[in-house]
């Protein structure tokens, strides 16, 4: 069993509360999925004061289903599951991109199941283009275009509205299943009143933690401001050491090596980051280098000491909650919106239908301050509805104008 900490390479993670089943199953008395979360919950939850009101539910349900009542599995689970009242908190299938993502985070805890699951090797993939999605009222969006993959490279965009799929209705796992090297056409709509235009894309394997790698890795760039060099990278995800390395490399002697500011997204998929990860910005560590018999110079701790500027947005979840918190203690200015108030430790579980339970199992207090429920405030609040914004990016505009401002001051020696 695998119980995330917060020691280094130790995410902590955020499960968001919304979800949605692809068919629906009527709740029978004496269900067995039902009956393991319940065991489950019962067994390892943090909070024993959320218990009673979880149990109420649960007999409220199961009083229901042997009356005879119409009641779908997939949301009497979620329903009992939210009267627990914590993030971290929430049951997922296979019809769902977020079930492969964090499968393969919580690979250690699958270490049972994981080869029959994903056989014959055991390696967590799925067939997909690169993007995560939500429905917003009556449509579907593209919430995020994964730097460098499928969908980002034929021009897809956050913020596109989903009509369908080679002619069909759009869902994030059958669309591409069985598709994999082949070229898929997205009918989308960029603007709300726009006609639909289609996108052409090439389905490819993915597996989910070297496709965030890839990812953060391909969203390093320079932006050229005022004759200063600004350094822009997203931190998709922190749930693996390896995101510290491509730091460290790029930092000490990569393409972030002589910017002159560096603007960090912390705008993630699923949060994670150690608790020590802001120490590159803001800790008073050397740099270290270690150099092989080869002569090759690998970055093992990078101290950078030039302003930074966060961007930060209901998707900074948990670690990265924690990442922006130690950043606004040390006066790094954030910019976007409240973080989303999920501070505690997760873990999973397989269920007997093999969708997956990631259950809160430990309470989290930062600075003696509790974060669930609470959040980090931006020093900069900038709003951003996602829905057809058409390659906008408002949030990281503004951390840019503000790198500008901070660089301007630096510049003529105002503290």
């Amino acid at each position: 069993m695998h119980f995330p900490t917060l020691a280094r390479a130790a995410p902590i993670l955020l499960i968001p509360l919304w979800l949605s089943s692809a068919a629906a199953e009527p709740l029978q008395p004496g269900d067995r999925v039902l009956d393991r979360t319940v065991s489950l919950v019962e067994q390892h939850f943090f909070d024993t004061d959320a218990l009673p009101a979880f149990r109420a539910t649960v007999a409220d349900l199961k009083a229901a289903a042997a009356g005879g009542a119409a009641i779908d599995r997939d949301e009497a689970i979620a329903g009992a599951l939210l009267s627990l009242g914590a993030s971290h908190t929430a049951r997922y299938t296979q019809d769902r991109v977020d079930y492969y993502e964090l499968a393969d985070v919580f690979r250690g805890a699958l270490r049972r199941d994981v080869r029959r699951l994903f056989p014959p090797e055991g390696n967590v993939t799925y067939e997909g283009i690169g993007i995560a999605s939500r429905a917003l009222g009556d449509a579907v969006f593209v919430t995020d275009v994964y730097d460098g993959g499928p969908a980002s490279q034929a021009g897809l965009m956050a913020g596109d509205e989903i009509l369908a799929v080679d002619g069909v209705p759009f869902h994030e796992i059958e669309s591409f299943t069985g598709k994999a090297g082949e070229i898929v056409q997205l009918q989308v709509r960029r603007t709300a009143d726009a006609a639909p235009i289609v996108v052409s894309v090439k389905v490819e394997r993915l597996q989910p933690r070297e496709a965030y790698l890839e990812a953060i890795s391909d969203s390093i760039r320079i932006v050229e401001q005022d004759g200063r060099r600004v350094g822009v990278v997203h931190l998709w995800m922190y749930t693996t050491e390896e995101v510290t390395q491509i730091l460290n490399s790029e930092l000490g002697g990569g393409r972030l090596k002589d910017v002159d500011g560096l603007v960090l997204d912390l705008r993630s998929r699923w949060g994670g980051a150690p608790a020590d990860s802001a120490e590159l910005f803001v800790g008073g560590t050397g740099d270290m280098t270690v150099t092989g018999r080869d002569g090759a110079v690998r970055y093992v701790n990078t101290r950078f000491d030039k302003p930074v500027v966060a961007v930060i947005d209901e998707g900074s979840r948990s670690g990265m909650e924690i990442y922006a918190h130690a950043l606004k203690k040390n006066g790094v200015p954030l910019v976007g919106v409240t973080t989303a108030k999920a501070v505690v430790a997760g873990t999973a579980y397989l269920l007997p239908d093999d969708s997956l339970l990631i259950l809160a199992v430990t309470d989290v207090h930062v600075d003696g301050e509790r974060l669930e429920g609470r959040g980090v405030d931006p020093d900069i609040v900038v709003p951003f509805d996602i829905r057809y914004a058409a390659g906008a990016d408002p949030q990281m505009d503004a951390a840019m104008a503000e790198m500008g401002r901070v660089l301007a001051d630096e510049g003529a020696g105002v503290n």
